[in-house]
């Protein structure tokens, strides 16, 4: 990765940047500039457009220039044949809201949903997004038109963080209205109750969905650095707690690393790919997580 890419992707040059869709051109042409001195990234350019050629395959959709280069045989992928199907399911509960950094949780994951569907969109893939809390809040079907940008936009900039978590009901709802081979992206802080999270994520399985996970959160969540006497206010109707966090660290560091490592199983065992994101933290992992999952999922096609 170069270093001025580098730079655009970092939290505090996100946070200078006002408009969404700004952020997002920077940020995914500033990653691509970076893997483009990469020959992972031209390898990945190739197999989207390439496939090898299968016994039935029309020869005339056979291109005989890879054939020349390298003597194996490559069958043309056509647009609706290659497109990949994605659906961003961005949670916007009033949990989102917390942030200590230069960006939320809700900023960081929508700037991230944002630059994720613009890069699919460069790739002519067709992308869509549902904002939700404990209800979808917004819904966007999944287009390819690169204008397509600016509806995906505008869902997230409405969806103000608000409202309680409730994931279950969404991803049923999803695994209804998209009974087509796809991709899923959740952007979530997972404060949720992990068995009907799994449920879901089952059902979205079942339907054949590859899914990705990027759990977003804030330092503060992950360290819990906090001294002296403080009062902890929960963000979804929790109520309010004052103590000294001091007595409390052990406890809930040791708690989080269940939690964590219970998300991470359940992850494995659906053969759902996780990236656990600090919003403190650059946006080119991120990336680099979606753009392996894509090749992934062709290989296995």
């Amino acid at each position: 990765m170069m270093p001025d890419s580098k730079r655009f992707l970092h939290p505090d040059a996100i946070k200078r940047i006002s408009r969404l869709d700004v952020r997002a051109r920077q940020i995914v042409e500033g990653f691509l500039a970076g893997m483009h001195r990469s020959p992972y990234f031209g390898q990945s350019v190739e197999f989207l457009q390439h496939r090898e050629y299968a016994a039935g395959d029309d020869p005339r959709y056979v291109d005989w220039k890879v054939w020349a280069k390298q003597d194996r045989l490559y069958v043309k992928q056509f647009e609706e044949d290659t497109n990949l199907r994605c659906t961003m399911l961005v949670d916007v509960s009033a949990s989102m809201r917390y942030g200590t950094g230069p960006l939320s949780k809700f900023e960081y994951g929508a700037t991230l949903a944002a630059s994720l569907a613009y890069l699919i969109l460069r790739q002519q893939d067709a992308v869509g997004c549902v904002a939700f809390d404990d209800r979808a809040r917004s819904v966007v079907p999944q287009r390819t038109r690169r204008n397509h940008l600016d509806s995906i936009l505008r869902s997230l900039d409405v969806s103000a963080p608000k409202g309680k978590t409730d994931v279950y009901p969404i991803l049923h709802k999803v695994a209804e209205t998209y009974p087509a081979r796809g991709m899923m992206v959740l952007v979530s802080d997972l404060l949720v109750p992990r068995e009907p999270l799994f449920r879901g994520l089952q059902l979205l399985r079942n339907r054949g969905h590859d899914i990705m996970i990027f759990h977003v959160m804030d330092d503060d969540e992950l360290d819990f650095p906090f001294e002296g006497v403080t009062r902890f206010e929960g963000l979804e109707g929790d109520g309010e707690l004052s103590c000294n966090p001091r007595a409390l660290r052990r406890g809930y560091l040791a708690a989080l690393g269940e939690y964590l490592e219970e998300v991470r199983r359940g992850c494995v065992r659906l053969g759902t790919d996780y990236a656990l994101l600090r919003t403190s933290r650059p946006l080119d992992a991120a990336l680099a997580a979606y753009l392996s999952n894509r090749l992934g999922m062709h290989h296995r096609n």
